[in-house]
């Protein structure tokens, strides 16, 4: 079974419809005995960093989250999910986040009005890893993206994919047992889904 951690974020439901979509186990849950006994866990997310953490903070989960991703079991964030792991976001300044990564989230420059921001619509991969959530999946797909904020990852080792939007983003990053997407598999058609399934194929061993 794979724990979709729920703090209130806003694509928790797109998330669970795509996994029993693809006929995998799932349940939205913030009880932390439940997401610790999990196969696999999803930390989704829409929404502010520092809410989020706060939110996290008063449902008791931030420590299991932190817990989950040093137990050695498949772990996803899903955009603010991914943000969350870093340790501050120039979103919310003076916020802690869960630190399981080191580097910073930065916010999109809009080169003098160029730009739209959020970046909202589908961009192109440049893939830097080509197995865990990338396996069999094509050269440079395109994928959803919705956010204003954007990971600069201080070890470039851990990020295994980048795309481009008025800078060069780090769109993901890969790590032993944490896998994190700025992006939105869950709404990224057919090669989300392949992700997703890739996911739960780890999550199954």
């Amino acid at each position: 079974m794979i724990a979709i951690i729920d703090y209130g974020a806003g694509n928790i439901q797109s998330v669970y419809k795509a996994l029993r979509y693809i006929n995998c186990d799932a349940k939205v849950t913030n009880n932390p005995d439940e997401i610790l006994k999990a196969e696999g866990a999803i930390l989704p997310g829409v929404g502010s960093f520092g809410d989020t953490m706060s939110t996290m903070e008063q449902l008791n989960i931030k420590n299991t989250v932190i817990e989950y991703t040093k137990s050695g079991k498949p772990f996803l964030g899903i955009c603010l999910g991914l943000q969350l792991l870093f340790p501050e976001s120039e979103e919310s300044i003076g916020v802690k986040g869960l630190s399981i990564f080191e580097g910073s989230i930065k916010k999109i420059p809009n080169n003098n009005g160029e730009l739209k921001i959020p970046h909202m619509g589908w961009n192109s991969l440049d893939i830097k890893k080509k197995d865990g959530l990338f396996k069999d999946i094509s050269e440079n797909p395109y994928v959803y993206f919705v956010h204003s904020y954007y990971l600069d990852a201080k070890d470039k080792g851990i990020v295994s994919s980048q795309t481009t939007y008025g800078t060069v983003i780090d769109a993901s990053v890969q790590k032993d047992n944490v896998f994190a997407t700025q992006f939105h598999p869950e709404k990224s058609g057919e090669v989300g889904l392949k992700m997703l399934r890739n996911f739960a194929d780890i999550v199954n061993g």
